[in-house]
């Protein structure tokens, strides 16, 4: 497991409640923290619009409602994130599709190295 070079904020959106205990409990066994977790498209642009924070995992599907709103966001904000999917997304949006990908069911191992891999 690689270890984080910095501390980094961290918000997740992720609409299965256990999913999202998980990956909060990775985030924070690996040195970072959390900025907070959404659960919607609505509540995780909200999220995305405040305070400071480096990074974001997002669920692309939560509960049928894709969650490229909140990429718009975190765009906007030069905010990096990381992609998650179970496999129910048919296609990513080319706008979309160049950043980091995390395919469910994951470690947290694999949330480390992708972690490290983004900027």
């Amino acid at each position: 497991m690689n270890a984080p070079t910095k501390a980094r904020t961290i918000m997740i959106v992720e609409d299965e409640a256990m999913i999202a205990l998980m990956l909060e409990d990775f985030v924070e066994s690996l040195g970072h923290h959390l900025h907070g977790v959404a659960a919607t498209v609505e509540e995780g642009c909200a999220l995305a619009k405040e305070g400071d924070f480096d990074l974001a995992i997002l669920d692309c599907n939560l509960a049928g409602e894709q969650v490229w709103p909140v990429v718009d966001v975190l765009v906007e904000r030069s905010i990096p994130y990381i992609l998650s999917s179970g496999g129910s997304l048919t296609e990513i949006p080319p706008e979309y599709a160049g950043g980091p990908m995390l395919e469910k069911p994951y470690t947290i191992n694999t949330i480390a190295e992708l972690l490290a891999t983004v900027d």
